[in-house]
Formats: C-alpha cells, sequence, structure tokens
C-alpha cells in the first residue's frame, strides 16, 4: 500500500507583486503532488491564480517567474519582513528539479516573484508606504 501523503503536500505560496510595497497574495495549494517538477508547479500555480476567486487583478497576471523557499515547518523565519534575502543558491528552487528535491515537503512555504524585481530589492531592500 502506498503512502499518498509522503506523495503530496500543503504548499503556500507568497505571490509577490511588490517588494518595495510589500504587495503579497498568500494562496494555498493541498495535495501537492512533490514528484512534479518546480516548472510544471510554476505552471499550475500561473493557471490557478488567474481563475481563484479571491486574487486581486493586479496578482493574476502579474509575471512571476521565479520561487524561493520563504520558511519550512518548525523552522526559523527571517527578519525581513517581505521575502529571505539570503541563501539564494540553496532556497531558490531549481526548475528541472522535482520539488522533493528541491527540498519541498509538507507546509512549506514558497515566495514566488519576478526574478527582476527581486534582484533590485536585493540590492537596496527598502520598504515604502
Amino acid at each position: 500500500m502506498v503512502d499518498v501523503s509522503r506523495d503530496t503536500a500543503t504548499v503556500t505560496v507568497r505571490l509577490i507583486r511588490s517588494f518595495e510595497y510589500r504587495s503579497i497574495k498568500y494562496v494555498v495549494f493541498k495535495s501537492v503532488p512533490l514528484h512534479q517538477t518546480v516548472e510544471q508547479f510554476i505552471e499550475t500555480v500561473l493557471a490557478d491564480v488567474k481563475k481563484r476567486p479571491g486574487v486581486p487583478p493586479p496578482f493574476r497576471n502579474f509575471a512571476y517567474d521565479t520561487m524561493k523557499i520563504q520558511h519550512k515547518a518548525h523552522g526559523a523565519k527571517t527578519s525581513d519582513p517581505v521575502i529571505n534575502t539570503e541563501d539564494d543558491e540553496k532556497l531558490m528552487l531549481k526548475p528541472n528539479c522535482t520539488l522533493s528535491d528541491n527540498g519541498i515537503d509538507n507546509e512549506t512555504e514558497i515566495s514566488f516573484f519576478k526574478l527582476e524585481d527581486y534582484k533590485k530589492y536585493q540590492a537596496n531592500p527598502v520598504l515604502k508606504w
């Protein structure tokens, strides 16, 4: 008998529209197959966000292109209120690998953003109100 619960996970995706203005929308995905690639998961998230009720229009068609682990269950959190700007090599999800190969497991929180915006914020992490 296969334990399906080990093959799937509940994953929270943090859609980051603006780093400076802290425009973030949380979207929860249940029963995410951990054997799928990051590319497949990105396609799933993009398609879901476009039609999901409760997701404001500015978040629906934004040019998200990169995922990074924000927080894992029972792990330490960053002091930056928007995103962890450290450990990119370790925490950025590699597109050709599976979610489980990238370290995703149940109750992992993933930030989803535009890489170009992230690099600008990383160079100058200023919050605007």
